[in-house]
């Protein structure tokens, strides 16, 4: 007996669509009480592993565009939890800081990813082997994807 290419639940994109909701879906309610969306979230990691990012490098590590993280930036600022501020160098440059509150929850977020962890109910092993291969597939697609 063969798969049928065609159904739906047998589409290997179907199932990182609908995993990927449902990953973001358990990140709600863990932000919430941080004051962040799951793409703060997502710069905050970011930031909080180098800061004086400029647009362009964030939006390189988050494969989007400006266009998309402009607006997730901005209001970041104005929630303060970053500084934009101009490039000594290059003043039409912006580079993206942290400020002492944004640093502050990165204590808090700790605790997010080990909530995200145990609501797997996988094994830290098969975690990290799982997280290989979606890196490995994704670095494989990004090879192959002339936008890339």
């Amino acid at each position: 007996m063969t798969m049928n290419p065609l159904l739906l639940d047998n589409q290997l994109c179907f199932s990182l669509y609908s995993t990927s909701l449902a990953v973001t879906q358990i990140y709600k309610p863990l932000l919430e009480p941080l004051g962040l969306t799951y793409p703060q979230y997502l710069i905050m990691l970011i930031l909080w592993e180098k800061e004086g990012l400029g647009l362009k490098d964030i939006c390189e590590r988050l494969s989007q565009k400006p266009g998309a993280l402009t607006p997730v930036i901005k209001r970041m600022e104005k929630d303060g939890l970053v500084l934009r501020q101009k490039n000594t160098e290059d003043e039409r440059q912006l580079e993206i800081y942290l400020t002492d509150h944004g640093r502050s929850l990165k204590t808090e977020a700790l605790a997010v990813n080990a909530c995200l962890v145990s609501s797997c109910n996988l094994s830290l092993d098969d975690l990290n082997e799982l997280k290989t291969r979606l890196d490995q597939l994704r670095s494989q697609l990004n090879s192959i994807n002339p936008a890339n």
